[in-house]
């Protein structure tokens, strides 16, 4: 995202980097890290004694003011720092991700065109096998030796004849065909062979990029961590110094123990009112999500699959002019537009394996079901994940709340299927699963 020459307000960074940093972990990679950097040197922040003892003493206090300021700015600046640098690397493995799923796509077509050219050859074979077996119950050296013979049968034997060579012909074209497809099937799973080996390559790419967004994503939930911890105490203690009003150790703890009650509180009704949603529908069998309609967060039939969030598609699956840049791609999944804030669930079990930014899509949820099978949620709202990765989910799980981050003109879903390192169209592979949209 563009950044502005001052630096955010602590409200402002604070959203930011939590979603920003919450994750880039990706199916399980560590690893050594190229771009890890030398840690910074441990700050000494002051205690409330000190920042009390300083009050009565105007160097001191001065002093005092201008360490604290200084401490807030240095947290600031080093938390936008790694923010940014988390921000980049997610989108370089965004970029090179999208390029890996284009090649196990590329290669997945191939390899189907080549098993129905296959299958045709096979079945094309057959036929003309049909056809030789067919042309030997005729009995087709007898008829030719009975024509040259001459009888009263002959004008019969010419007609038979006439039918043996239909046959024949019939025969040779088949077999032509066979012969064909069989080719091309052998020259498609050849080109299937290449693009196996390009796809290779970019997942090891991939990889690669992956692996430097975690240790870039470790580096800026370091600093957002000593932000948190730090920032507000600091901000609590410079308000006692330049203010008449003595604020007490004591009494920042009482605040800050309630604010995150209150945060804990919210996010634990949030799950349990999901999760009483979804054992209502399991309890009534679940229902369907209607073709087309604008159905029910957490919809489904029984089958393992629910609708991740309300609202009806406002885009499709497939090439599209992109709203934001007016340039023609491929749309990876489907938008719903759901209301800002409002719940997105796990379409099914499965293991939250990334939790992070993610290039055009912002904040970003991906869950692996298995199998080869996995799904993805984008544009969730800053502060809007409500899992970690490699946290276990079932159908329905509260995971993240909708927004507008990356590319995005308004609060809506970005929902995704991915089947075999590709992506594929949601609508009908979870229409397959008995969830309509």
């Amino acid at each position: 995202m563009t950044r502005s020459a001052p630096r955010p307000t602590h409200s402002v960074a604070a959203l930011r980097l939590r979603l920003v940093v919450t994750g880039f972990a990706l199916l399980g990679l560590t690893g050594t890290l190229v771009l890890d950097a030398p840690p910074a040197s441990a700050a000494t922040y002051p205690s409330w004694d000190d920042v009390l003892a300083a009050r009565g003493q105007e160097a001191a206090k001065n002093n005092q003011i201008s360490d604290i300021e200084g401490l807030i700015g240095r947290l600031g600046t080093e938390a936008d720092t790694a923010a940014a640098e988390a921000e980049a690397r997610g989108n370089e493995y965004g970029d090179a991700q999208r390029k890996a799923q284009r090649a196990a796509e590329k290669e997945q077509a191939l390899r189907t065109d080549a098993e129905e050219h296959a299958k045709v050859a096979e079945e094309s074979a057959a036929q003309a096998g049909q056809f030789a077996a067919q042309m030997a119950r005729s009995g087709g050296a007898d008829v030719t030796t009975s024509v040259l013979a001459g009888g009263d049968d002959t004008r019969d034997l010419l007609y038979d004849l006439g039918a043996l060579s239909k046959l024949s012909e019939q025969a040779e074209r088949v077999e032509t065909v066979a012969t064909t497809d069989a080719a091309v099937a052998r020259a498609l799973s050849s080109q299937a062979d290449r693009a196996a080996e390009a796809l290779a390559e970019l997942a090891k790419a991939a990889e690669e990029r992956m692996a430097a967004a975690q240790a870039a994503s470790d580096r800026a939930q370091a600093a957002y961590d000593e932000q948190q911890d730090n920032r507000a105490r600091l901000e609590a203690q410079l308000a006692t110094l330049k203010s008449g009003r003595v604020r007490t150790e004591a009494e920042f703890a009482k605040g800050e123990a309630e604010r995150k009650a209150a945060a804990e509180r919210a996010a634990r009704e949030a799950a349990e009112a999901a999760a009483r949603a979804a054992a209502a529908r399991a309890a009534s069998g679940g229902s369907g999500g209607g073709g087309g309609g604008g159905g029910s967060v957490g919809s489904g039939s029984g089958t393992g699959w629910v609708r991740p969030a309300g609202g009806r598609i406002t885009s499709s699956y497939g090439t599209r002019v992109h709203p934001i840049t007016g340039a023609t791609s491929f749309h990876d999944g489907i938008d719903l537009g759901s209301a800002c804030s409002s719940a997105i669930v796990a379409a099914s079990a499965g293991t939250v394996e990334y939790v992070g930014w993610y290039s055009g899509y912002g904040n970003y949820v991906r869950i692996n079901h298995g199998n080869g099978v996995k799904s993805a949620y984008g544009h969730i709202v800053n502060g809007g994940f409500r899992v970690t990765k490699g946290q276990q989910v079932a159908a329905g799980t509260l995971v993240a709340l909708v927004g507008s981050t990356g590319n995005s003109t308004g609060c809506h879903l970005h929902y995704e299927t991915h089947v075999g390192g590709g992506t594929t169209n949601p609508v009908s592979f979870m229409a397959a699963r008995g969830v309509g949209f």
